[in-house]
């Protein structure tokens, strides 16, 4: 007899968390999981296709608007964690004080070269720039990262400072966590899990998001920055 399998496409930003919860799930249940993980552009051109799977994992706005359009199943969306976004620079560099949206801005303006991410926070921080009046003298400094952790362009010395969910900048700990966005300018993306609407939403499906979203697992969740979702 086959292995039992499941399909998932997922945002990379709660991997470390997810991860970490395969192994106890595949030994418990002895069914297969298979994630791909990729940028939320991706994701949705696949779940557009029909190409994505069993199980989809992303921002919980993204998964509403392609459940309204009749790619998710409706009724099948359940939250999973939630996250703000994060800054991170080089190590061994001077940390700048980020306490207060006006601080924010002066990091903004000083930054020599600044990198963020296609998925919800780059989509957020585009709308955010220009709230702030300083889209059009930060667009030149202005990086955009798809297919890694903005904290690689950080390493690497490609950005001075980068801007991403949080546990996607703790991905990458060679580089430093300055902090989180100051209040008055953060923003929390849930992530949530929905079937693709050509799949069903079997037992199997379930039971992988019920061990996800288990007790033993929020202990992982709070370690990579993330709270889970009730």
């Amino acid at each position: 007899m086959d292995k039992q399998q499941i399909q998932v496409t997922a945002s990379v930003a709660f991997q470390a968390p997810y991860l970490e919860m395969v192994g106890h799930f595949e030994k418990e249940t002895g069914i297969q999981v298979n994630t791909s993980w990729l940028p939320t552009v991706e994701i949705i051109d696949l779940i557009q296709k029909g190409t994505a799977g069993d199980l989809v994992v992303l921002s919980g706005n993204n998964i509403n608007e392609l459940i309204e359009k009749g790619f998710l199943l409706a009724n099948s969306r359940t939250n999973y964690l939630s996250s703000g976004i994060g800054i991170g620079i080089q190590k061994n560099t001077p940390k700048p004080k980020i306490e207060s949206q006006a601080d924010f801005k002066n990091v903004l303006l000083n930054a020599h070269s600044i990198a963020y991410s296609t998925g919800p926070s780059g989509v957020y921080l585009k709308d955010l720039f220009e709230k702030m009046g300083v889209a059009k003298q930060i667009q030149s400094k202005l990086k955009i990262i798809q297919g890694e952790p903005v904290g690689m362009a950080v390493l690497r010395g490609d950005a001075e400072i980068g801007l991403q969910q949080i546990p996607e900048i703790l991905s990458v700990p060679e580089i430093e966590y300055l902090g989180p966005l100051p209040p008055e300018v953060q923003t929390i993306t849930t992530f949530a899990f929905a079937i693709p609407s050509n799949k069903t939403h079997t037992k199997t499906v379930q039971s992988w998001i019920d061990m996800l979203k288990s007790p033993k697992a929020i202990p992982s969740i709070r370690r990579f920055g993330l709270n889970p979702c009730a």
